[in-house]
């Protein structure tokens, strides 16, 4: 949720500083960046927390919650790239997919050996 709050106050302030009233979404490209960039996170948070508390429950809590705060971490990364050129959202972006699939893959292991084997 913090981040959420993060990248929402980063919009705010980036159509304050280039002085582009919502609805408009067009303008500066810093904003336009840094627009983008908090859509992108926001469409991304409701996988990732469902794959969160899948493998939370069913795999390992540890393990979860370890490749959620890299996760985190990763898009933070993303966000703060993006803002600064596009180019610098690329690493970030490929490492927060990455951390997803393994997020998938222990939520599918977790179910798998919760329903499978008793």
């Amino acid at each position: 949720v913090l981040f959420a709050a993060y990248f929402a106050m980063q919009v705010i302030y980036a159509r304050r500083k280039y002085k582009i009233s919502p609805p408009e979404i067009k303008g500066h490209p810093e904003f336009e960046r840094t627009f983008r960039a908090q859509a992108n996170c926001s469409e991304y948070f409701p996988i990732f927390i469902s794959l969160l508390w899948v493998a939370g429950i069913f795999f390992h809590q540890g393990v979860a919650a370890a490749c959620g705060l890299l996760y985190l971490y990763t898009r933070l990364k993303y966000f703060q790239g993006y803002t600064v050129a596009a180019q610098g959202r690329l690493g970030p972006l490929y490492a927060s997919a990455w951390l997803l699939w393994g997020l998938l893959g222990l939520a599918l292991a977790g179910l798998l050996a919760h329903f499978l084997w008793p």
